[in-house]
């Protein structure tokens, strides 16, 4: 007996059936029709395999041991038929299910992605790209076991046994009971094994999510991996990773063969007791061969069924490992909604202040901002200036409401930003950040970023002005070029541009630049900035930036550490005060001037 607790099963079976429910609304009820028909194929398919096993008794007896000549052809032709149908019958509903597997799988992740995209900065921190991945494409794939394994299963094998089983008790209803004697003997090892075969599913697919991850990670630090020759290690590393995976994969694939093994135990003892009974029946003279050979048949291609029906309860234990994640990662509710109307007014271009006000803010226990309060004037340029890990990104995050604070506000034109509009309250806003996300796809589609109806005039300008179209002559197919994956097709500072003429084109009255020119050599970064004061040209701009140069003339300077303001002020107000500023000042220019006397 399972030493597992009851409480704890019915628990999970309440969750199974939530999950089947789900499986059902989502997938299944709205496919029925065509699921209808390509069932009616599987019973014609099962039908011809009861005709296969019922014409054996007269081919051996009137054709074989009668010598019917008569009959010959005509036991022929209708065994023909039998084999048409058949492979006919199976070409239709596997075509049928293959169609609605696919097609329901493709829904599967592409609700998966819409419901992932909603959801906060939060749980990205805590879901790598490479296991949400494999959330949405590995998991997900277990939908097409549904129809491919599950419902064909179900309907074709099932009508199957149904037909055969018939034929069996037609041919002889004794000989059919006795075949059967070992089932029930399985009944206890077969719901041990289906126990078995969910937990070591779900420990497969973990360790398949942890392969994809290792496997996204060593593809975007390629470059890394090959500078540090740190190629071996990482092989290592995803080969002790894939290890788990097989040993885990395995396990579970050992786990659903031995249903159908133990199947097989007990049509070994129905078998033998019938040979024993029928074959002494047979020499006795009260049965004939043919109606053995007739009875045989049926009963082994029905075990071939039975076997497989009975690894449906298997293959399902594997596929709800699967769906329970994907169902669960539905159910994960983003921390950031969209209000309920009326919705607080959308402030104009010439009022969209900021202002962060006694603003704390924790990524779950891990303190980020604490009781933060700064403001930053419409149409003025405010630089926010500060050490690694103060929390200048976060207040980025915080504005355009990819992350709601702990406690305080976040105000725009004297509105507090969660009761906005979200969509139009993101509007409000063009970055430029560092790390520019472009896409493998055109420059137009990269800067457009689903736009429609953009006049090629405004297009133009903002190429013109973000000084893309200096480059556009060099690329093979100019604003149509393909960026490729990430934007590798383009250097750093084309990248910056290909941003800026995104964020022009945007026109948005909130301009926010993360680090735009630090990654850049000296040509570019004097394209870039001068794009830049065009962008910030009449906006309301916030500028977090690591090289003080870049915002002596900032209208205000913020200085954060460890998620506090500790300075505020113009540039030469905070080198007179002496403070956070003024060090930070002294260092990056003394290491400069370092520098330019090659450290002498």
């Amino acid at each position: 007996m399972s030493d597992t607790p009851l409480a704890p099963r019915k628990a999970q079976a309440r969750h199974d059936r939530v999950v089947a429910r789900w499986l059902w609304d989502s997938f299944i009820r709205h496919r029925l029709p065509i699921i209808g028909l390509a069932v009616l194929f599987m019973v014609l398919e099962a039908a011809t395999l009861g005709a296969f096993s019922y014409l054996v008794q007269p081919m051996f007896d009137d054709v074989f041991i009668a010598g019917d000549r008569g009959r010959v052809v005509l036991v022929a032709l209708a065994m023909a038929a039998v084999f048409f149908g058949r492979g006919l019958a199976r070409l239709v509903h596997k075509s049928l299910m293959a169609w609605q597997a696919h097609q329901a799988t493709a829904e599967l992740q592409a609700m998966l992605l819409t419901h992932v995209a909603r959801l906060d900065q939060g749980f990205f921190k805590h879901h790598a790209p490479g296991v949400l991945i494999e959330r949405v494409r590995g998991d997900s794939g277990a939908l097409g076991g549904v129809f491919n394994g599950l419902i064909t299963g179900l309907g074709r094998d099932g009508a199957a046994v149904i037909v055969l089983f018939g034929v069996a008790l037609w041919t002889d209803w004794q000989w059919t009971l006795i075949a059967l004697l070992g089932l029930p003997l399985l009944g206890l090892p077969l719901i041990a094994i289906q126990r078995l075969i969910r937990r070591r599913s779900t420990d497969a697919r973990i360790a398949a999510a942890d392969s994809s991850n290792r496997l996204d990670e060593a593809f975007h630090g390629i470059a890394t991996l090959q500078l540090t020759g740190s190629e071996a290690r990482e092989v290592g590393r995803f080969r002790a990773i894939m290890q788990n995976y097989v040993r885990k994969a395995t396990r579970a694939a050992i786990g659903q063969a031995a249903v159908p093994t133990v199947m097989d135990f007990g049509a070994a003892i129905g078998f033998a007791l019938v040979l024993v009974y029928g074959g002494l029946q047979i020499i006795e003279g009260t049965r004939s061969v043919g109606q053995f050979m007739s009875f045989f048949t049926s009963l082994g291609l029905l075990f071939d069924p039975m076997r497989r029906f009975s690894a449906l309860l298997a293959e399902w234990q594997a596929i709800l490992a699967s769906l329970e994640r994907t169902h669960a990662l539905l159910q994960i509710q983003p921390r950031v909604t969209n209000p309920p109307p009326p919705h607080l007014p959308i402030p104009a271009r010439e009022k969209a202040s900021v202002e962060l006000r006694n603003v704390s803010f924790a990524y779950d226990s891990e303190p980020v901002l604490q009781d933060l309060s700064f403001t930053a004037p419409a149409g003025k340029t405010t630089a926010i200036v500060g050490p690694s890990g103060a929390g200048k990104t976060t207040v980025f995050t915080l504005l355009t409401r990819l992350a709601d604070v702990t406690d305080g506000a976040v105000l725009i034109g004297g509105q507090d930003v969660r009761g906005m509009d979200l969509a139009a309250l993101r509007k409000l806003f063009a970055v430029v950040s560092q790390d520019t996300a472009l896409f493998d796809e055109s420059l137009r589609d990269n800067i457009l970023m689903g736009a429609e109806d953009v006049p090629d005039a405004a297009l133009q300008a903002a190429l013109r002005d973000a000084y893309v179209d200096n480059f556009l002559p060099l690329l093979p197919n100019g604003v149509d070029s393909l960026a490729g994956p990430r934007g590798s097709s383009l250097s750093g500072g084309q990248r910056q541009r290909v941003a800026i003429a995104r964020a022009l084109l945007r026109d948005a009255p909130i301009l926010l630049l993360d680090e735009a020119t630090s990654a850049l050599d000296a040509k570019s970064e004097a394209f870039v900035q001068e794009a830049l004061a065009r962008l910030a040209k009449g906006r309301t701009t916030l500028v977090i930036a690591h090289r003080l140069s870049t915002v002596r003339n900032a209208d205000q300077i913020v200085v954060m550490d460890r998620g506090r303001v500790v300075e505020q002020g113009t540039h030469a107000e905070l080198l007179a005060q002496g403070g956070a500023y003024a060090r930070l000042h002294a260092l990056q220019f003394g290491e400069q001037a370092t520098e330019a006397t090659g450290g002498q």
